[in-house]
C-alpha cells in the first residue's frame, strides 16, 4: 500500500492540472457543468454517503453548484451499484461515482466481472487511518506485545473487524504479514457493523479490534479501549503508528470521485477542474477540519496511476488471506 509521504508527495504532484500534464482547466471551464448527478454505491448513511453530501454542501457553499442529484444503491462493497452506474451513466460528463478502498477489496474478493478500474478515475479525495484496540483489561500493553503473541501463536490472537476482505481485514493480514506470519493462520472475526465489532471486544470476547479510528473514540475516551496503534505513517490521534513500532504497514481507508466510462477528455477535465475548485474552497477545508479526515488529494492521470497499484497491492493481500485467487 501507498504510505502517508508518498501519497503527500504525489498530491503536491498532481493537485493542479498543469502538473497532471493536462490542459489548464479555469474556473469558467470548471462551471459548464451546471449540475452534478453523484451516485453512491451504498447505503445511505456509511462513508460514502457522509462523503457525498458534504461535497454537496461544500459546493453549495462556496457558491460553486446549486443543482444536485444524489441516488444510493447499496451492497457488496459498491458491486451492487458499480455495474448499474456503469450501465445508466456511460459517456454522461456531469455523473460522478463515490468509491474508494472498500470497492477495490470488493471487487477482488467476489471475483467481479466489473470492477473499480471499469470507472474513469477523477479525484482521491480523503483518507482514514485505522486503529488497533485492545479491551482495557487486556494484557496486551503495547503493539510489541501483540505481535509478539502473534507471532508465537497466531491463532491464540482473534481480531474483530468489519466484512471479509474488506479494510479492517487487509490491515490484519498485512500486520501479520509484516510479523513474519502466515495471513492465513490470523484468526479474523468478521462483524456486519462496528456495533456489534465494539460489543465483543467490550465483552473480552477477542483479542483485539481494527476500524476507523471515529468508530472507537467514544471508548478510547471513556478508557473501555486501549488504542495500540494506528494505520497512518506517524502518531495520529495520540496514537503511535505501526511503522513507529516495528510494523512496517501503512494504509488508509481512502475515498474519492469517479466519472462514468466513455466520457471524453474535455469532460473529464471538466470534473477534475470541478474537484480541484471544491477542495481549495474554504467550506470543504472545514469540512475536512471538523470531520476529522485526512485531505490525500490527487487527481486524474496520477491517480489512476495510484488506483491501479492500490488494485495490485491489494489483490496481493487478498491472495495471502485466500479471498483472491
Amino acid at each position: 500500500m501507498t504510505s502517508r509521504r508518498d501519497i503527500l508527495k504525489a498530491g503536491a504532484a498532481g493537485a493542479t492540472l498543469a502538473g497532471l500534464g493536462l490542459p489548464f482547466a479555469t474556473p469558467a471551464q470548471a462551471q459548464a457543468i451546471t449540475s452534478l448527478d453523484i451516485f453512491i454505491p451504498a447505503a445511505p448513511g456509511g462513508g460514502w454517503d457522509g462523503t457525498a453530501r458534504a461535497m454537496e454542501a461544500a459546493m453549495r457553499a462556496d457558491g460553486i453548484l446549486s443543482e444536485f442529484k444524489l441516488e444510493n444503491v447499496g451492497g457488496a462493497g459498491g458491486m451492487v451499484g458499480l455495474p448499474r452506474f456503469v450501465g445508466q451513466k456511460k459517456g454522461q460528463g456531469n455523473a460522478i461515482m463515490i468509491g474508494g478502498l472498500v470497492m477495490v477489496g470488493a471487487g477482488i474478493a467476489n471475483k467481479s466481472p466489473m470492477t473499480i478500474l471499469d470507472v474513469t478515475p477523477i479525484a482521491r479525495l480523503t483518507g482514514e487511518a485505522l486503529v488497533v484496540v485492545v479491551p482495557a483489561a487486556s494484557p496486551f500493553k503495547s503493539m510489541g506485545d501483540l505481535v509478539a503473541q502473534l507471532k508465537k501463536d497466531p491463532k491464540s490472537v482473534s481480531w474483530a473487524g468489519g466484512s471479509a476482505g474488506g479494510t479492517d481485514h487487509i490491515l490484519v493480514g498485512q500486520i501479520a504479514k509484516a510479523s513474519g506470519v502466515d495471513p492465513r493462520q490470523a484468526s479474523y472475526v468478521a462483524f456486519a457493523g462496528g456495533g456489534p465489532a465494539q460489543a465483543a471486544l467490550l465483552g473480552n470476547q477477542v483479542s483485539a479490534g481494527v476500524s476507523g479510528y471515529g468508530e472507537f473514540e467514544e471508548q478510547i475516551k471513556a478508557g473501555k479501549l486501549r488504542a495500540l496503534a494506528v494505520s497512518s505513517e506517524a502518531k495520529s490521534y495520540g496514537v503511535p503508528s505501526l511503522k513507529e513500532q516495528g510494523v512496517n504497514v501503512v494504509l488508509w481507508n481512502w475515498r474519492g470521485v469517479f466519472g462514468a466510462p466513455g466520457i471524453t477528455t474535455a469532460q473529464r477535465d471538466a470534473l477534475v477542474a470541478l474537484m480541484d475548485k471544491m477542495v481549495n474552497g474554504p467550506a470543504w477545508k472545514k469540512t475536512l477540519e471538523t470531520r476529522g479526515w485526512e485531505g490525500i488529494y490527487l487527481t486524474g492521470d496520477k491517480f489512476g496511476e495510484f488506483l491501479k497499484k492500490d488494485v495490485a497491492d491489494t489483490t496481493t493481500i487478498l491472495k495471502d488471506l485466500g479471498l483472491a485467487s
